[in-house]
């Protein structure tokens, strides 16, 4: 893999460079995975990084009204609202709690790595191409996943952001506010998604479907209809030592049944839910909760098969509320449909490399599904051994990730050089 050729800038970082560079933000010493939220200091570091790669490069430098940030080569010719000719490319760098490396950052640094590989070799770009860092792709901070792809795309209003609140009951505007950012002008960004022809995102697999088959680097096809619903289970908080069995309404029994439901039911349906975060209150060892709180994330090949696994458990959780003495309420936080990646672009991203690339479905959502209701986009995906995702243990070989650097640096070519 070339890593020279800067049309007369300088000599690029290379990507190994870069992965050292950006390796010890965020990162948690104890647990060794990465707490990169949005608009904390973890993503003030991240995103000088992004800035400097793009600076180095001789790239144009910008933010948008959102906080996600862009790279252009070919700045000048990409003034007209109505182009429609960019390429672009990149990911995110925020992470989930404890995440682990390359769920995010690995596209981003081959989006830079895939564009010193065409300075490399001579091309002549004939359409302008950009890398961008979407802000708030996990949503670990606000419950909200891809925040600023959904922003930019009028899939999350001005108003619905501002009452996105974290954990410590700071809002999205206070946080951006805090970090040096004018929330303010947050909302959609049609012009600027106008001028985008593709967007291709490159991401680690979570999964093992490129390991199982023996290749490098897959095309996807589609992301799986997925959602997050908050269930609230309000008992009645006492003793933990006085309070007889027979007199207590404790939510924590209803909930842990209801775990234990939403695994039967997708089990049952060929389908994924998970109960991974939960909040209790008073949170005493010694004291019966109030209430506890417990986020499902529920995911399935298609949407009648998703709405009954979810209906399934819902209904589960209110017998088992009723058998308790609890109340519960049920909120659905966020939803995104099934995406079918536009087949002409996949179709011609798979020519490019020579028809041979698999083509594989994902049950995780991306930037890349959340724009392609506007703009046409695709995924590239590099093998992940474990297909372990979102945890330290999260891994990508560097012969897989350097022939995903070559595979992105043939794509874009042949998007934006021809």
């Amino acid at each position: 893999m070339s890593q020279s050729g800067r049309g007369g800038v300088g000599e690029a970082p290379s990507f190994h460079e870069m992965w050292r560079e950006l390796a010890p933000i965020g990162r948690d010493a104890t647990t060794r995975g990465y707490r990169r939220y949005a608009w904390t200091a973890a993503d003030t570091d991240c995103r000088a990084w992004f800035q400097a790669q793009a600076e180095s490069r001789g790239l144009a430098y910008e933010v948008d009204r959102n906080g996600n940030q862009w790279a252009w080569l070919g700045a000048a010719t990409y003034k007209d609202p109505t182009a429609g000719d960019a390429v672009v490319t990149g990911s995110h760098l925020d992470s989930v709690p404890d995440g682990g490396a390359f769920d995010g950052p690995l596209g981003v640094v081959s989006s830079f790595a895939a564009l010193d590989e065409l300075r490399g070799r001579g091309a002549e770009f004939t359409r302008p191409l950009a890398i961008t860092n979407f802000g708030d792709e996990e949503g670990a901070r606000f419950g909200l996943a891809c925040v600023g792809s959904r922003l930019a795309s009028g899939q999350l209003t001005p108003e619905a952001a501002h009452r996105l609140r974290d954990g410590d009951g700071i809002t999205l505007p206070q946080a951006m506010e805090a970090a040096g950012y004018d929330p303010s002008a947050i909302g959609p960004d049609p012009e600027r998604l106008a001028r985008i022809g593709a967007f291709v995102e490159l991401h680690v697999e979570q999964g093992r479907a490129l390991d199982l088959s023996g290749d490098s680097v897959g095309i996807a096809s589609a992301i799986w209809p997925h959602g997050r619903w908050r269930f609230d289970f309000h008992g009645e908080a006492n003793h933990a030592g006085t309070t007889r069995l027979v007199d207590r309404r404790d939510p924590m029994l209803t909930y842990a049944e209801t775990v234990l439901a939403a695994r039967r039911e997708a089990e049952l349906a060929g389908a994924v839910a998970t109960f991974g975060k939960i909040s209790v209150e008073p949170n005493g060892v010694n004291a019966i909760p109030s209430l506890v709180r417990g986020w499902l994330d529920s995911r399935a090949a298609d949407q009648s098969t998703l709405d009954t696994v979810v209906a399934a458990i819902q209904q589960a959780a209110r017998e088992y509320a009723d058998r308790h003495g609890v109340d519960l309420t049920v909120v659905r936080e966020s939803f995104t449909p099934v995406v079918e990646f536009e087949h002409a672009l996949r179709d011609e991203m798979n020519k490019i490399l020579g028809g041979a690339i698999p083509v594989l479905g994902t049950g995780a959502g991306h930037d890349a599904g959340i724009l392609s209701g506007t703009i046409p986009t695709a995924m590239l995906f590099v093998r992940n051994p474990t297909g372990v995702s979102h945890s330290p243990a999260e891994f990508a070989a560097e012969d897989d990730c350097v022939a995903g650097v070559l595979a992105l640096a043939d794509v874009l070519e042949g998007l934006a050089c021809r």
